[in-house]
């Protein structure tokens, strides 16, 4: 088998001591995350293009705990991380060499011995509603006026859930879990009269004409990290950790390091409705926006920080800070 090692890149830096050829990447095996998978190796097959000629890559999909079980939230079944649980331990088992996430699903602390490699450019970070039949057409002027009164919204997030029914609380909400497909189909079926996705999983899948409604990350709070995919890999492995992070994404690593930092003050779990979403400017200042609020939607608490970038980390723990100093005892208990 050919050693990373003794590969001529002169364009890249050297790298990977002593693995072997072909690498193995761990996934997940949904669509969506599938083409997470093959758009990165994509990108490092055009940085590196004696690894495409090579062959040098292998896909593992692995089975988590997060897909498996599809009917009940996943603050019922243990919480953030239950995406990345069984692709951790691949990675550190040596059954894989590196893996592919959805940085939103990654604990805001990884693992001993995993370290986040590398972060690709962001998609857009927005949340959309998918709008079923009995919907009417949306106003731009008060988009969430086309939802019925009362009518039956599908989420598995309490941040999303939190968020809509602050904004309208005739609404009720049930969980749907599953791919973007299985989700678009119960909607289309009438199960549902809407139900929010990632317009970002939309776009990657060519579906982005099923938004009926994009949602301003002001008026609807992303989650941490949305849009991002982050690659993770051992820590020991420090040459393949340094051809990984020349393809990262500066803007990306930036708001992604605000954005988790923020989360990782609040210590929030799966039934903690937190948003976070950062924006780097031209000048190189940071503008994040945090939100905690009741799963209900009777409260809700936001606010927004600004700092230059080469202190995202400070910035976010500082505004996640503010938010559980001000927000009830009971929101983050």
């Amino acid at each position: 088998m050919t050693r990373l090692r003794s590969l001529d890149i002169p364009t890249a830096p050297r790298h990977g001591a002593g693995q072997s050829l072909p690498l193995k990447v761990g996934t997940r095996g949904s669509p969506l995350a599938l083409w997470q998978t093959r758009h990165f190796l994509s990108i490092i097959s055009r940085f590196c293009p004696v690894l495409r000629d090579a062959k040098a890559f292998d896909e593992h999909v692995i089975s988590t705990e997060g897909d498996r079980v599809q009917d009940r939230r996943l603050a019922d079944i243990g919480g953030k991380g239950l995406f990345a649980k069984e692709i951790h331990e691949a990675l550190l088992d040596g059954q894989v060499d590196f893996a592919v996430h959805s940085l939103k699903d990654l604990e805001t602390e990884l693992p001993p011995g995993i370290v986040l490699a590398c972060l690709l450019r962001r998609e857009d970070p927005r949340d959309a509603i998918v709008l079923g039949p009995v919907c009417g057409a949306p106003d731009r002027r008060d988009p969430l006026a086309c939802i019925p009164h009362g009518a039956l919204v599908g989420t598995a997030s309490v941040r999303r859930q939190s968020q809509l029914l602050h904004l309208r609380p005739d609404l009720r909400c049930e969980i749907i879990r599953g791919n973007i497909q299985t989700r678009l189909g119960r909607v289309r079926n009438g199960d549902f009269a809407a139900s929010f996705l990632a317009i970002a999983g939309l776009k990657r899948m060519g579906l982005e004409r099923e938004a009926g409604i994009v949602l301003d990350p002001e008026t609807v709070v992303p989650a941490a990290g949305q849009g991002i995919v982050g690659v993770t890999v051992r820590a020991r492995d420090t040459e393949l950790h340094e051809l990984l992070s020349a393809i990262e994404d500066r803007e990306a690593r930036v708001v992604a390091t605000a954005e988790r930092a923020l989360l990782g003050a609040l210590d929030g779990s799966c039934r903690t409705p937190i948003g976070a979403h950062a924006r780097l400017g031209t000048d190189g200042v940071v503008r994040l926006t945090g939100l905690v609020a009741r799963a209900d939607g009777s409260y809700l608490l936001r606010h927004t920080a600004e700092g230059p970038s080469a202190d995202a980390a400070r910035l976010g723990r500082a505004l996640g800070e503010r938010l559980r100093r001000e927000a009830p005892a009971d929101i983050l208990a």
